[in-house]
Protein backbone atom coordinates (compact mmCIF):
# COMPACT_ATOMS: atom_id res chain seq x y z
CA UNK A 1 0.00 0.00 0.00
CA UNK A 2 1.55 3.70 -1.11
CA UNK A 3 1.83 6.33 1.69
CA UNK A 4 -1.59 7.73 -0.87
CA UNK A 5 -3.51 4.46 0.07
CA UNK A 6 -2.57 4.43 3.54
CA UNK A 7 -3.50 8.00 4.12
CA UNK A 8 -7.27 7.43 2.70
CA UNK A 9 -7.73 3.76 4.22
CA UNK A 10 -8.78 5.39 7.70
CA UNK A 11 -6.50 3.61 9.52
CA UNK A 12 -3.40 4.83 11.30
CA UNK A 13 -0.25 6.17 9.21
CA UNK A 14 2.70 8.27 9.81
CA UNK A 15 2.38 11.27 7.55
CA UNK A 16 6.18 12.04 7.13
CA UNK A 17 6.41 10.55 2.89
CA UNK A 18 8.04 13.25 0.93
CA UNK A 19 5.97 12.67 -1.69
CA UNK A 20 2.65 13.91 -0.09
CA UNK A 21 4.70 16.80 1.24
CA UNK A 22 5.25 17.40 -2.62
CA UNK A 23 1.53 17.02 -3.56
CA UNK A 24 0.69 19.11 -0.65
CA UNK A 25 2.88 21.88 -1.76
CA UNK A 26 0.67 21.59 -5.37
CA UNK A 27 -1.96 23.03 -3.41
CA UNK A 28 -0.91 25.25 -1.34
CA UNK A 29 0.58 27.01 -4.62
CA UNK A 30 -2.74 26.81 -5.93
CA UNK A 31 -4.58 28.10 -2.87
CA UNK A 32 -1.83 31.05 -2.96
CA UNK A 33 -2.95 32.46 -6.70
CA UNK A 34 -6.63 31.96 -5.24
CA UNK A 35 -5.93 34.06 -1.96
CA UNK A 36 -4.25 36.63 -4.46
CA UNK A 37 -7.33 37.11 -6.56
CA UNK A 38 -9.06 40.47 -6.73
CA UNK A 39 -12.46 40.78 -5.98
CA UNK A 40 -13.20 41.68 -9.51
CA UNK A 41 -11.24 38.76 -11.04
CA UNK A 42 -14.80 36.54 -10.35
CA UNK A 43 -14.16 34.68 -13.72
CA UNK A 44 -9.97 33.62 -12.17
CA UNK A 45 -11.39 32.68 -8.73
CA UNK A 46 -13.72 29.77 -10.77
CA UNK A 47 -10.77 28.65 -12.85
CA UNK A 48 -8.85 28.45 -10.02
CA UNK A 49 -11.29 26.78 -7.44
CA UNK A 50 -11.90 24.27 -10.39
CA UNK A 51 -8.04 22.77 -10.69
CA UNK A 52 -8.26 23.30 -6.77
CA UNK A 53 -10.87 21.38 -5.72
CA UNK A 54 -12.30 17.22 -6.52
CA UNK A 55 -15.83 18.58 -7.88
CA UNK A 56 -17.47 22.45 -7.62
CA UNK A 57 -20.79 22.60 -8.79
CA UNK A 58 -22.28 25.35 -10.61
CA UNK A 59 -22.99 28.93 -8.64
CA UNK A 60 -20.11 28.54 -6.01
CA UNK A 61 -18.65 31.56 -4.10
CA UNK A 62 -15.64 30.86 -1.96
CA UNK A 63 -14.80 33.76 -0.46
CA UNK A 64 -11.00 34.14 -0.10
CA UNK A 65 -8.90 33.55 2.24
CA UNK A 66 -9.73 29.60 1.78
CA UNK A 67 -7.26 26.84 3.36
CA UNK A 68 -7.02 23.25 2.41
CA UNK A 69 -4.26 20.68 2.87
CA UNK A 70 -4.85 19.05 -0.07
CA UNK A 71 -8.16 20.75 -2.00
CA UNK A 72 -8.46 17.32 -4.50
CA UNK A 73 -10.27 15.61 -1.50
CA UNK A 74 -13.25 18.15 -1.23
CA UNK A 75 -16.40 17.88 -3.16
CA UNK A 76 -18.53 20.70 -3.69
CA UNK A 77 -22.26 20.68 -3.95
CA UNK A 78 -24.39 23.34 -6.08
CA UNK A 79 -24.55 27.00 -5.00
CA UNK A 80 -21.99 26.39 -1.59
CA UNK A 81 -20.86 29.77 -0.19
CA UNK A 82 -18.34 29.95 2.07
CA UNK A 83 -17.16 33.41 4.08
CA UNK A 84 -14.02 34.41 4.96
CA UNK A 85 -11.35 31.64 6.06
CA UNK A 86 -12.96 28.58 5.78
CA UNK A 87 -10.55 25.77 6.53
CA UNK A 88 -11.03 22.23 5.09
CA UNK A 89 -8.32 19.71 6.88
CA UNK A 90 -8.97 17.47 3.32
CA UNK A 91 -6.90 14.70 4.16
CA UNK A 92 -9.48 12.48 3.00
CA UNK A 93 -12.59 13.38 0.85
CA UNK A 94 -15.24 15.96 2.23
CA UNK A 95 -18.54 15.69 0.61
CA UNK A 96 -20.72 18.96 0.86
CA UNK A 97 -24.45 19.11 -0.38
CA UNK A 98 -26.36 21.94 -2.79
CA UNK A 99 -27.16 25.14 -1.09
CA UNK A 100 -24.98 24.69 1.69
CA UNK A 101 -23.61 27.97 3.75
CA UNK A 102 -20.47 28.28 5.81
CA UNK A 103 -19.83 31.57 8.16
CA UNK A 104 -16.14 33.31 8.78
CA UNK A 105 -13.48 31.00 10.34
CA UNK A 106 -15.35 27.66 9.93
CA UNK A 107 -12.95 24.54 10.05
CA UNK A 108 -13.76 21.02 8.23
CA UNK A 109 -11.15 18.49 9.50
CA UNK A 110 -10.75 14.85 8.34
CA UNK A 111 -7.65 14.42 10.12
CA UNK A 112 -6.83 13.59 13.80
CA UNK A 113 -4.06 12.03 15.41
CA UNK A 114 -4.02 9.23 17.94
CA UNK A 115 -3.83 10.20 21.84
CA UNK A 116 -0.97 7.59 22.15
CA UNK A 117 1.96 9.93 23.16
CA UNK A 118 4.55 7.50 21.20
CA UNK A 119 2.49 7.36 17.82
CA UNK A 120 1.81 11.13 17.85
CA UNK A 121 5.60 11.50 18.68
CA UNK A 122 6.21 9.97 15.21
CA UNK A 123 3.77 12.03 13.42
CA UNK A 124 1.17 9.50 13.51
CA UNK A 125 -2.56 10.59 11.80
CA UNK A 126 -5.75 9.36 10.60
CA UNK A 127 -8.72 10.58 8.25
CA UNK A 128 -12.05 9.82 8.31
CA UNK A 129 -14.42 11.41 5.53
CA UNK A 130 -17.09 13.96 6.89
CA UNK A 131 -20.16 14.79 4.60
CA UNK A 132 -22.50 17.58 5.05
CA UNK A 133 -25.61 17.28 3.40
CA UNK A 134 -28.42 19.86 0.86
CA UNK A 135 -29.15 23.15 2.70
CA UNK A 136 -27.43 23.03 5.91
CA UNK A 137 -26.07 26.62 7.34
CA UNK A 138 -22.43 26.34 9.66
CA UNK A 139 -22.28 29.19 12.14
CA UNK A 140 -19.10 31.66 12.72
CA UNK A 141 -16.31 29.48 14.16
CA UNK A 142 -17.58 26.05 14.00
CA UNK A 143 -15.71 23.21 14.15
CA UNK A 144 -16.70 19.63 12.04
CA UNK A 145 -14.33 16.57 13.55
CA UNK A 146 -13.81 13.83 11.73
CA UNK A 147 -16.29 10.90 10.02
CA UNK A 148 -19.55 13.39 10.99
CA UNK A 149 -22.55 13.46 8.99
CA UNK A 150 -24.47 16.79 9.20
CA UNK A 151 -27.82 15.95 7.84
CA UNK A 152 -29.64 18.14 5.05
CA UNK A 153 -31.32 21.08 6.55
CA UNK A 154 -29.67 21.76 9.45
CA UNK A 155 -28.24 24.50 11.14
CA UNK A 156 -25.24 24.36 13.57
CA UNK A 157 -24.74 27.35 16.03
CA UNK A 158 -21.89 29.65 15.66
CA UNK A 159 -18.60 28.53 17.75
CA UNK A 160 -19.86 24.85 18.11
CA UNK A 161 -17.57 21.54 18.06
CA UNK A 162 -19.20 18.62 16.23
CA UNK A 163 -17.94 15.48 17.36
CA UNK A 164 -20.73 13.22 16.36
CA UNK A 165 -23.47 13.38 13.38
CA UNK A 166 -26.19 15.43 13.61
CA UNK A 167 -30.07 14.50 12.22
CA UNK A 168 -31.68 16.34 9.19
CA UNK A 169 -33.88 19.20 10.24
CA UNK A 170 -32.82 20.17 13.19
CA UNK A 171 -30.75 23.26 15.18
CA UNK A 172 -27.62 21.49 16.76
CA UNK A 173 -25.45 24.09 18.75
CA UNK A 174 -22.88 24.11 21.62
CA UNK A 175 -19.27 21.96 22.80
CA UNK A 176 -19.83 19.15 22.22
CA UNK A 177 -22.59 19.90 19.28
CA UNK A 178 -25.87 18.57 20.54
CA UNK A 179 -29.64 18.81 18.97
CA UNK A 180 -31.76 21.52 20.70
CA UNK A 181 -34.81 21.34 18.68
CA UNK A 182 -36.17 20.69 15.00
CA UNK A 183 -37.04 22.73 12.48
CA UNK A 184 -40.48 23.34 12.09
CA UNK A 185 -43.67 25.76 11.27
CA UNK A 186 -42.20 28.11 14.18
CA UNK A 187 -38.99 29.03 11.75
CA UNK A 188 -41.42 29.79 8.82
CA UNK A 189 -42.77 32.52 11.64
CA UNK A 190 -39.95 33.83 13.12
CA UNK A 191 -36.41 34.83 11.68
CA UNK A 192 -34.82 36.01 15.17
CA UNK A 193 -35.84 35.57 18.26
CA UNK A 194 -39.10 37.21 18.35
CA UNK A 195 -38.88 39.14 15.30
CA UNK A 196 -41.52 37.96 12.79
CA UNK A 197 -40.97 36.83 9.01
CA UNK A 198 -43.00 39.25 6.52
CA UNK A 199 -45.16 36.63 4.75
CA UNK A 200 -45.10 38.48 1.60
CA UNK A 201 -41.08 36.85 1.21
CA UNK A 202 -41.77 33.77 0.46
CA UNK A 203 -43.63 35.41 -2.59
CA UNK A 204 -40.65 36.44 -3.60
CA UNK A 205 -39.23 32.67 -3.82
CA UNK A 206 -38.41 31.57 -7.46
Amino acid sequence: MTSYEKMRSEKVYFCTDEELARQQTECLEKLYDYNQTRPSEAKRRAEILKELLAEVGEGCYIEPPLHANWGKHTHFGKFVYANFNLTLVDDTDIYVGDNVMFAPNVVVATAGHPIDPELRRNVAQYNIPVHIGNNVWIGAGAVILPGVTIGDNSVIGAGSIVTRDIPANVVAVGNPCRVVREIGEHDREYYFRDRKIDPAIFDEIK
